[in-house]
């Protein structure tokens, strides 16, 4: 492989965001947390080709947008990155009664601050989830945050990591069992469009899915059924007892550390 094909001007990667970010629906025992996720996949292909770079995962499932940048926007900058992600306000737009463009308010003060520091900030957008059960729903409030975020990007010279587009992550194998998070192939696809986003030259190879078979009502149906029990349930039961499923967790890659080795800091998990 040519390294030469990895050259980019990042040094210091921090990700900040909620269980996208860390990395749910892809697990990986080897990776800090036991998931790996699109951030760590693009942090590998940015540590390629050098020996120095940094990278920090401050991302923790289920947090709100407020809690995001309460939590882990001053530790982000105190880390003094030159690249910074930040994907968040999903959890935010799937309550009843959330307002888009008071969550894009908020974001874009804190876009401003990271784009002040003169580190290069990746702004996510939100995927098309016409088709998503539960997600599907609040497709409308998705795309008018969207829009503000572009908005956003434009104001503060950021890089828009843009999901929408994606027609890909429309198809079932694209999402975990639980229908709420990626699979391993959704997070691929997602860290190569990042790549594109960040104009660096990768040896990922795209993997187009085969189409699922025409399944029968009854298997369908069944399908269905077990699905609601395993997930949908307790994700509901969840949000009448106001709990979080990011509740007692913490950063995964909580300081800079190498992308591949012993991850600095202490992490719990429950």
């Amino acid at each position: 492989m040519n390294d030469s094909l990895h050259q980019h001007p990042w040094s210091r990667y921090v990700a900040l965001g909620d269980s996208f970010t860390e990395g749910i629906g892809d697990p990986e025992p080897n990776s800090p947390g036991g998931y790996r996720g699109w951030a760590d996949r693009l942090a590998e292909e940015l540590s390629r080709g050098s020996d120095d770079f940094k990278y920090a995962n401050l991302a923790v499932r289920g947090r709100m947008l407020g809690q995001v940048l309460n939590e882990q926007l001053e530790p982000a900058v105190e880390l003094k990155p030159d690249l910074i992600s930040i994907s968040a306000g999903g959890n935010d737009l799937i309550r009843p009664g959330s307002d888009p463009d008071a969550l894009a308010e908020k974001l874009d003060r804190a876009v401003a601050k990271m784009a002040a520091t003169g580190a290069t900030v990746l702004l996510f957008n939100g995927p098309d989830i016409r088709d998503t059960p539960v997600l599907g729903m609040v497709r409308g409030r998705v795309a008018i945050y969207n829009e503000n975020l572009r908005t956003i990007a434009a104001r503060h010279d950021a890089v828009i990591a843009d999901m929408w587009s994606l027609r890909g992550l429309l198809t079932p194998q694209m999402w975990a069992d639980d229908r709420l998070h990626f699979a391993p192939l959704g997070h691929h696809t997602v860290t190569m469009m990042a790549l594109k986003a960040l104009n660096v030259p990768n040896s990922l190879v795209p993997e187009v899915p085969k189409p699922l078979p025409v399944q029968k009502w009854q298997t369908a149906r069944a399908e269905d059924l077990v699905w609601a029990k395993a997930y949908l349930m307790p994700w509901v039961l969840r949000r009448l007892r106001h709990q979080s499923s990011g509740d007692g967790i913490t950063a995964k890659r909580p300081t800079p550390g190498p992308v591949f080795g012993q991850v600095p800091g202490s992490i719990h998990r429950e």
